[in-house]
């Protein structure tokens, strides 16, 4: 028995800061799905495989766990690997296919089992949980998310500009949303949270007063 807490949204909105940060204030545990599709970038980039070339073969090769908020590929512990920029774009891609969603989806649910959790990603209140006792669609205007992204400084390359980190998160938008299986959308009974011109303070007390 679980209760979970889905939180999904775009790329660049802050969802897994806030994810983390309302998890915390529950007394929650906490779980980013997207480190998921990052570690097999990470693994497959790692191998020389092509992003879009990877086959249920490889997957088999690639034993994912949680351990509590931690991720662990083959048992070693992933973290700052998974916020490189080519894992970013690489996620985008490899969650298109029909086959490595179906592989992570136990992978995820193994997850929840058992805890009050918040899990966030961008399908997680429209297929991993639609029977989520809360759902939240975490969102940003396009501008604002790339605004963010180049003054956290992470998951950007080097001499990235504004204009081509908007390009990158609009591109990814639209793979992610556009995808033929479980395509990034906000959840019926989902609480839309725009968070353009919120502090996160503002957001999270905003989804934990309404959970």
């Amino acid at each position: 028995m679980s209760t979970v807490v889905a939180i999904d949204g775009p790329a660049g909105a802050g969802k897994s800061t806030v994810a983390r940060l309302v998890a915390a204030r529950l007394d929650y545990s906490y779980i980013n799905t997207g480190s998921l599709y990052r570690a097999l970038a990470y693994a497959a980039k790692a191998s020389g495989i092509a992003f879009d070339m990877i086959t249920p073969e490889f997957l088999n090769s690639c034993h994912l766990e949680f351990r509590g908020a931690d991720l662990y590929l083959n048992d070693a512990k992933l973290d700052a690997e998974l916020r490189l920029p080519d894992c970013a774009r690489g996620a985008s891609i490899i969650s298109a296919k029909p086959f490595v969603r179906d592989y992570l989806m136990p992978v995820q649910r193994n997850a929840a089992r058992g805890q009050w959790i918040v899990m966030e990603g961008r399908d997680i209140g429209t297929v991993v949980f639609p029977d989520a006792e809360k759902k939240f669609f975490v969102t940003a205007s396009v501008e604002e998310r790339a605004r963010r992204r180049m003054a956290q400084g992470n998951e950007v390359d080097c001499g990235a500009t504004f204009e081509s980190i908007l390009a990158d998160i609009t591109a990814r938008d639209e793979r992610d949303m556009n995808r033929a299986v479980a395509p990034l959308k906000q959840a019926d009974d989902a609480i839309l949270i725009d968070t353009t011109g919120l502090s996160i303070d503002e957001v999270v007390d905003r989804i934990t007063a309404l959970c």
